[in-house]
């Protein structure tokens, strides 16, 4: 168990270390789960020493190869007492390689860029900064890289987000009337038809209210999705496979009861041929399974062995009915 109520700084980011290796490892059961939310509110200063810490791991692994050789040049070059005194502390020490070896890569001036995609379109582009950013079909963000900060504004669609830690610049996403704040970490956001959700890979994300809305700030950790609707105060966190989540970067939708309105939409940003459904409570329907994209009469056909329609082509696209012949 890890020792989470010490209060010295060095103490604090042993204790980080050892939770940031269980959220990375992503079998954190459910009793560590209710350990970790205490230990991370019992101070402010535990939630520094944490980012410190996730940022840190992430910036590890981002930059492996020159921190290697950084350690092994100044390991030559310096006496060991002179290294005793470097390696003093955990974060003091981990900081300090990251600053000398991988910070100056970092750095970039200030940039504007608007990223899109059309339908059936899917689309990887690596910032500036060194993130990554994977965007669904039907997809509108603007990032803006600036020497304090990293703040990307999705209009519409859905992305995967790999950002690179930088605790000096952080790294935000706006959409809608939420914020997401980066800590480190992989994650996906889906914004439609004013439903938002946040669902995270690796690390932890906080969304909380924009300013002038209502509404209180959540923290997520691996496996866990917050579904909201724009305008509302209420939004609820709920258990995710990030890894059925973010499938669609590889042509496949996963659905774990979700609406088939929800369905529908994502459906629509793949082809030109709208789809649509003439009745509106068909839209309430749960829909449980994957549908892989390879073209749109397929995927229908796949999708009345889920749920109960029947598909009519006319004038206005893909009109999708209830099938009554499943009710005798």
């Amino acid at each position: 168990m890890i020792k989470g109520w010490r209060y010295d700084d060095e103490a604090r980011c042993e204790d980080a270390a050892g939770w940031v290796v269980r959220l990375e490892a992503g079998n954190l059961g459910d009793a560590e789960a209710i350990a970790f939310d205490a230990w991370l509110s019992a101070s402010p200063g535990n939630v520094s020493a944490f980012d410190l810490v996730m940022g840190i791991s992430q910036q590890v692994t981002a930059n492996a190869e020159p921190i290697a050789q950084g350690l092994s040049t100044r390991r030559s070059a310096r006496p060991a007492s002179d290294r005793r005194m470097v390696l003093g502390g955990f974060g003091i020490a981990a900081a300090t390689v990251l600053a000398v070896v991988a910070a100056p890569q970092l750095i970039t001036s200030a940039s504007t860029e608007t990223y899109t995609t059309a339908k059936g379109e899917r689309r990887s582009v690596t910032l500036a900064d060194g993130s990554r950013v994977d965007l669904n079909a039907g997809t509108r963000l603007t990032v803006s890289l600036s020497r304090s900060a990293r703040t990307v504004r999705l209009d519409q669609g859905q992305a995967v987000f790999d950002v690179a830690h930088n605790a000096e610049r952080p790294f935000y996403v706006t959409a809608g009337d939420r914020t997401v704040r980066v800590v480190g970490t992989q994650f996906d956001v889906r914004r439609r038809e004013g439903k938002l959700s946040v669902t995270v890979a690796r690390g932890a994300v906080e969304v909380s209210p924009v300013e002038g809305t209502s509404g209180k700030a959540y923290r997520l950790r691996p496996g866990q999705r917050l579904d909201h609707v724009e305008g509302d105060a209420q939004t609820k966190v709920v258990k995710a496979e990030a890894s059925e989540v973010l499938a669609w970067r590889t042509g496949r939708l996963v659905y774990r009861g979700q609406p088939l309105s929800e369905v529908i939409a994502d459906l629509n940003q793949q082809w030109s041929t709208p789809i649509r459904l003439d009745d509106a409570t068909l839209g309430a329907v749960p829909v449980s399974g994957v549908l892989v994209l390879d073209n749109q009469d397929a995927v229908i056909r796949r999708l009345a062995l889920l749920v109960p329609i029947s598909a009519v082509r006319s004038d206005a696209g893909l009109i999708l009915r209830r099938d009554r012949t499943s009710d005798r």
